[in-house]
């Protein structure tokens, strides 16, 4: 452990970033909690409530503390920026309205936020604390729930008769990340436990939780899930310079997970049909993806240099304004309809927020890394499989990556007096 590492893992406890952290969590999180019933039962929208205590605690957090800023994060953040004019450019020659006007609506409001919120959370040590620990809850939370109501068969695997099927199946890709997350973020703790009590507590997390990921069946959560268990806990001991410990979490997962694929292979039921899923021979044809890939790059030929038009494929591809019918995959759909212009912004945006946290990954704090990892790693897998430009989850998870290179001094003396805000 280096020396700053020592020094910010035991930085003084401040309530304000945490809680700030903490709530930018459930918004994170927000699909995924109100699948719990006596969430989505509000009478008002679970995810504006929770906008409306975040956003003034994020705002708190910012003005009270001196932030330095890496130069390394100049080009991708000139290149986020230019990417969000570009794509309300790129809605002049759009064939759709009504597509269009939402997606636009939810990049160019929602984006720079949760950007922003992502940046900040990543920035402060309270406030990624108080995150993670939001994260872990909200985990918690929705595998018990999900795990109660399928016992109590309120809910079925793949929704119960006349459920919106769109709505379903947003729904159960959420509830898989917010678990898989909270289970990654167990299995770090496992890594940095000192004593057996709380080892055993965070392995038995981290076991329960990734059983209970395997009940929604999203494929893309439980990869990132495999990928996070893998490499998280092994950020944490390399960091620690155990390398004989991590190579002996990595060979144990593989061996619990071949057992696991064993038991659960030759049981009957909901687990056993997930893993068919999982590793069935025509994984692309049969999740639909394929097919949607070769229109859209067919579609992106036909349209070149400049693209369809933000939110134009839909349309182009005969589904009508149909937004569930995206390409389900971030650089396809930025290529088919921002075309090439577009798909070189998002290039850099994207791909240079991965360059930022490889490079300024190594020297960074150990347990930021790899918490800043498993946090975002889900999120970067999914972005490959589904969801569009318009989730706002998207744009916080870039602004987690980006956020290595953010670093938050101490809070400012006297930011708690009002004149010290002025």
């Amino acid at each position: 452990m280096t020396r700053a590492d020592g020094m910010e893992a035991v930085a003084p406890p401040d309530a304000l970033a945490w809680l700030a952290g903490a709530a930018t969590a459930f918004l994170h999180l927000a699909g995924a909690l109100k699948s719990i019933p006596l969430i989505g039962a509000l009478p008002l929208d679970f995810t504006l409530l929770i906008a409306a205590l975040t956003l003034p605690l994020l705002a708190l957090c910012a003005m009270t503390r001196r932030w330095a800023v890496a130069p390394a994060l100049g080009l991708p953040m000139m290149a986020i920026g230019m990417f969000w004019l570009w794509l309300v450019l790129a809605g002049c020659w759009s064939a759709s309205s009504i597509v269009l006007a939402a997606k636009l609506r939810e990049i160019i409001l929602f984006g720079p936020i949760m950007l922003l919120a992502g940046l900040i959370v990543a920035g402060d040590a309270a406030a990624l604390r108080g995150f993670c620990a939001g994260v872990f809850g909200a985990g918690v939370a929705v595998a018990a729930s999900l795990t109660a109501n399928l016992a109590g068969g309120s809910v079925a695997l793949g929704g119960l008769p006349g459920a919106d099927p769109e709505k379903w199946r947003i729904a159960y890709q959420v509830t898989g990340l917010a678990i898989a997350m909270a289970a990654a973020l167990a299995a770090v703790h496992v890594a940095e436990a000192k004593r057996i009590t709380p080892r055993l507590f965070w392995f038995g997390a981290a076991l329960a939780l990734a059983l209970a990921a395997l009940l929604p069946g999203g494929r893309a959560a439980l990869v990132a899930l495999g990928l996070c268990l893998a490499f998280g806990p092994v950020l944490i001991l390399r960091g620690q310079e155990k390398r004989g410990y991590a190579a002996f979490w990595l060979l144990a997962l593989i061996g619990l997970g071949s057992i696991a694929l064993m038991f659960l292979g030759s049981e009957s039921g909901h687990t056993a049909r997930t893993l068919e899923r999982i590793l069935a021979p025509n994984l692309l044809e049969s999740s639909g993806r394929l097919p949607l890939w070769e229109a859209a790059l067919k579609l992106a030929g036909q349209a070149m240099p400049f693209g369809l038009g933000t939110g134009g494929f839909s349309l182009a591809a005969g589904f009508g304004e149909w937004r569930g019918r995206h390409p389900h995959n971030l650089g396809i759909e930025t290529l088919v309809e921002a075309g090439l212009p577009g798909f070189a912004l998002w290039l850099i945006a994207f791909g240079g927020a991965v360059l930022v946290f490889w490079r300024l990954g190594r020297t960074a704090p150990c347990w930021r890394v790899a918490r800043l990892f498993v946090l975002c790693l889900p999120m970067a897998v999914t972005l490959q499989v589904s969801t569009d430009l318009g989730n706002r989850m998207a744009w916080l998870t870039l602004g987690l990556a980006l956020g290595i290179g953010v670093t938050a001094a101490v809070p400012i003396r006297g930011a708690g007096h009002v004149r010290a805000l002025g």
